[in-house]
């Protein structure tokens, strides 16, 4: 198998992380015995081939001039995320405009996506940034069909992350996708990363992804959640807990954390659900109990509803060698 070209975009204020993290997976397809001249060509460019400086000081020096590039056939164009300040290098996004899509495939990381939603590479189709910026895009860029939760969306030849590490989430996927999973395994394990978190995996957990209410007997009921999935989690339960009414407790819960009861202890359950399939050997019917759902086939429609898959499938892809 020949080399596959990556051609990385550098520009100034770019995050490192955005460039090292997908570039240290791509750099360690070639590090395997019987891999030589089979992994990837990777070179950086950038404006008028200048070094130039990251959102943390940290300099970098490109392998050449960004307009000397002409993406094609065989190659993946990389565009990293970095402090966007609602302005960009308006020869960086030409350039995207007139040659980007040539590339085979194109990629960004984080609020590279906004980069390529300006040079109108996103037009028509799916795609995700930072969850700080999502909002901003799908206003900024009312053609673009934003998902703010995923941490990467494929669509066709392009590939959007969120930030930072979901870079090298996509970058691992990429590598499954050329050269098979056992190698992407194996380079996750080598870089002590796991090739356990699938594109339509939520950017937040259900703790992070929901606000923390201001109230402690409400703070308390998160807690609890968490702590005991499998418990009796009705709003009836509860609000017993938080000395509550019912009716009290569902207004005040969604009004303070942004979610219902009833869907801040689905996300709950499913990731523990996940977690149990990713690190253990339990049953599914063992897990299903452990979570609260009481049956497989409960388990299996909240997966296939929040992951798009059943759990069998997913232990396939991201559980444990056994």
């Amino acid at each position: 198998m020949s080399l596959r070209n990556v051609l990385v975009v550098l520009y100034d204020g770019l995050q490192s992380l955005d460039v090292t993290g997908p570039v240290e997976v791509f750099a360690a397809v070639g590090r395997f015995p019987g891999r030589a001249g089979a992994g990837y060509a990777i070179r950086t460019v950038s404006p008028g081939g200048a070094t130039v400086r990251t959102s943390s000081g940290l300099r970098l020096v490109p392998d050449g001039d960004l307009e000397g590039e002409r993406p094609g056939a065989g190659t993946t164009l990389l565009v990293p995320g970095g402090q966007y300040r609602g302005d960009f290098e308006p020869r960086l996004t030409e350039w995207l405009r007139a040659y980007g899509g040539g590339a085979e495939r194109l990629v960004s990381v984080c609020t590279g996506g906004l980069l390529l939603a300006e040079a109108g590479l996103l037009d028509g189709r799916r795609a995700t940034t930072h969850w700080y910026v999502c909002e901003q895009m799908a206003r900024d860029y009312p053609r673009v069909t934003v998902e703010p939760d995923p941490i990467y969306v494929r669509d066709g030849p392009v590939a959007t992350s969120a930030g930072v590490t979901a870079g090298i989430d996509l970058a691992l996927a990429l590598v499954e996708e050329d050269h098979g999973r056992e190698l992407a395994l194996r380079i996750a394990r080598h870089l002590v990363v796991f090739l356990r978190r699938p594109g339509n995996q939520a950017q937040f957990s259900a703790q992070l992804a929901a606000q923390t209410a201001q109230r402690d007997p409400l703070r308390e009921v998160q807690q609890w959640i968490t702590e005991h999935p499998g418990a009796d989690l009705s709003v009836e339960a509860l609000a017993a807990r938080a000395r509550l009414s019912p009716r009290h407790f569902a207004r005040a819960f969604q009004q303070e954390t942004g979610v219902t009861p009833g869907r801040y202890v689905e996300r709950v359950r499913v990731e523990h659900a996940r977690r149990l399939l990713e690190d253990t050997g339990d049953g599914v019917a063992q897990i299903s109990r452990a979570c609260g759902y009481g049956t497989p086939e409960a388990l299996r429609r909240a997966f296939v509803k929040t992951l798009g898959q059943p759990p069998a499938e997913y232990r396939r892809r991201f559980g444990p060698a056994l």
